[in-house]
């Protein structure tokens, strides 16, 4: 199994900015293995949306990957020796309201593993 902890969420205004971090531990897969990170939201009456994606980059660099919904406005990033991903959501919008999800897993199922949320909220 494989636990995440997110922390960060909050209200901030229309256009503000907020960081999300996420830690991974326990029986994650190993060095020569590719993992994804990411965070996926979902908003009230909303499916879920996988935002943004990192792979480990153990061997090629870290590549991300973003719905269109937030490119140019966030940004994820992670830290191997920490297990740890970060989402830097700038110029947020009232519509980025939701629920975000820390998601880990393998390139073949990103988001096998889901943690419980962090509410982000952004007032018009």
């Amino acid at each position: 199994q494989v636990q995440l902890v997110e922390s960060g969420g909050g209200l901030v205004q229309t256009g503000g900015s907020l960081r999300l971090s996420c830690a991974a531990s326990g029986r994650l897969l190993s060095i020569e293995n590719i993992d994804v990170m990411g965070w996926s939201r979902q908003a009230p009456g909303k499916q879920r949306e996988l935002v943004a994606s990192v792979t480990s980059g153990h061997t090629s660099g870290h590549i991300a990957n973003y719905a269109d919904s937030v490119k140019g406005r966030f940004t994820i990033s992670r830290d191997n020796a920490k297990n740890t991903v970060y989402l830097q959501m700038n110029s947020l919008k009232p519509e980025d309201t939701a629920v975000y999800y820390c998601t880990y897993g393998s390139s073949s199922n990103p988001t096998l593993y889901r943690g419980q949320g962090t509410q982000v909220t952004v007032s018009p």
